[in-house]
This record gives C-alpha cells, structure tokens and sequence, in this order.
C-alpha cells in the first residue's frame, strides 16, 4: 500500500519514521484505554480502531478542539462547546466507524428539543418555525442511525444550526453523505464541524436570537495506518453549484478561518504540522454521480 504522502507529491521528512511513530502513539492510547478501564471496573476497553464509538466521556478528551465559551457538553455519542452568544455549537465532535454505518438504520425521529443540558438555555424548535431556514444537523441523523439513543441525541437544539435550505439538502447533504462513505472506506474518521461563527452573521431569528452563519466548516482525520490524512471544508450557507472539491482545504486553512485548534491533544506536534498543513485531494474520493444529482434535484427540493 502507498506511504504517508503530502500533495505535490511533498513527501514529510522521514515519513517512514513518522508511521512508525503513529503506530507507538496509537499502542500508547490503546493501553491507556484499558489501564483507565480495568481500574474503573469497565472490564474491557473499548476497540481502537473501528468498532461501534463508546460513549465520548468514556474516551476521554483528547481529540476535542478548544472550547472558547468553557461551556463543553458530553453527550453520550458526541460532544459540543455551546456558544450562548449565538445560541448554538460553535463544534461538534465524534468519531464515525464503518461498524456503526453498517448497522440496520433506524427511522429517522425528528424528535426536535431544547437540550437540559444547557445550563443557559439553548434555542428551541420555535425558534426556527416561519423563518425560512432548515434546522440543519451539525451531527447528521444518519450518522448515528444505528442507535435510538444515538441518533436521539443529534435532536437536541444543541446540535441544530440555522441552515439554507438549498444548502441544507444540497452540498452539505453531499458532504455528509461522502463523509459517511470514506468512514465505510477507511474504517473510522474523527470528524469535527460547525458554523463559521467567527464571520459576520447572516442575520438572526426566532425569540432567543439564533445567529445564522455565513458559512460551515467540517474537518476529517484519518488515522489508520498507513495513509495517515486530513482533509478540511469551508462552505458558505447558501445554494452551491460548485463541485464539491473546490470547497476542499488543508486542516490548518480551516483553522484560521473558524480560531480552532483541531486535533492537537490527538497527535504529536510533528505529525500534527504534516497532516494539517498538507492535503492530498486524491486521497479522498470525489462523486460526480452525487455532484450531478445535487444540480439537478437536490438543489431545488424544498
């Protein structure tokens, strides 16, 4: 199989050394995880590398970004940082397994709720009734479609952000339908995204005056051995016919663009600097079939 590479065909000093890094930092983790198992009477730690993800206070910290509101949520199956100035996630974290996608998908909810969790209040469905945007999921339903109790969870308003509708059903459907099936390729992705709070919103609607972003980002990482990679997507909150690639940046351009630091506490600083910085685009795969259905039906659903 091919090595660790970078686009233009940049090869990262001593590469090799570097996958044999990632292969010691991945054993430290995995024994880490079950030290902290044994000693707390879990019995088993849970599998590194694909399987179902536990819930995210099992695994612990490590892969969230930075939270600049303090206000950090951990849910069962994914964690958020809330931003009560614009009555959203500022991110949403979790990781995406092949295991979980491959499970019998369950009927979609739309069980829509204000999340207790929030010590603040969060935004409520009404909100968004007559304001002529979509309450677009930060974590996809169908992402966590496996599970009533996962996919309830994605319901919270916690996770909900003010979405155009042709963007809603178009390119960010695309994207997260591409995501879900490189995670079924690679076997599992960490996977971070929100809106772009750090541009001037669009406006704000309902009561608890919920911030419509000018755009959203979505961050991956893959981990797994041997072609460790990272891509990133900043797309603005409106109808696109752009295909999907153009949309495409390295780690470290989402970065500056959104003020997070994703994936630091997940990596050392040198593998961090090399899959950030670089962006192999032929590393992930493209759909034309799904960029052609968006401009001629998905961009015009309502």
């Amino acid at each position: 199989m091919a090595k660790f590479r970078t686009n233009h065909n940049r090869q990262g000093k001593g590469s090799s050394g570097m996958i044999i890094k990632v292969g010691l930092f991945g054993a430290i983790i995995s024994g880490l995880f079950f030290l902290f198992n044994m000693f707390m009477g879990n019995g088993q730690a849970a599998p590194p590398g694909g399987g179902g993800a536990p819930p995210v206070e099992e695994e612990g910290d490590y892969f969230l970004p930075e939270s600049s509101t303090g206000a950090v949520i951990r849910h069962k199956y994914f964690a958020l940082s809330y931003s009560e100035e614009h009555e959203q996630a500022e991110w949403v974290a979790y990781r995406l397994s092949r295991r979980e996608l491959e499970q019998p998908w369950l009927e979609r909810s739309n069980s829509f709720r204000p999340d207790p969790s929030i010590g603040t209040g969060s935004a409520t469905p009404d909100d968004y009734r007559n304001s002529g945007y979509d309450r677009g999921h930060l974590v996809p339903a169908a992402d966590r479609a496996f599970s009533e109790d996962a996919m309830d969870e994605t319901f919270l308003m916690s996770n909900i952000s003010p979405q155009s509708k042709n963007f809603n059903k178009g390119v960010w459907r695309e994207l997260e339908e591409l995501s879900r099936s490189w995670a079924k390729r690679e076997g599992q992705l960490y996977v971070i995204t929100g809106p772009v709070l750090s541009l001037k919103p669009k406006g704000e609607i309902g009561e608890n005056g919920v911030s419509v972003p000018a755009a959203f980002f979505k961050v991956l990482l893959d981990l797994e051995e041997p072609q460790v990679k990272g891509i990133g997507f900043v797309i603005p909150n409106e109808v696109s016919f752009e295909p999907l690639y153009k949309f495409a940046m390295p780690i470290d351009k989402v970065e500056e663009v959104t003020g997070f630091n994703f994936f630091g506490e997940l990596m050392p600083l040198e593998l961090e600097e090399e899959v950030e910085q670089n962006m192999n685009i032929d590393l992930w795969e493209f759909s034309k079939q799904k960029h052609q259905l968006r401009i001629e039906k998905w961009n015009n659903q309502q």
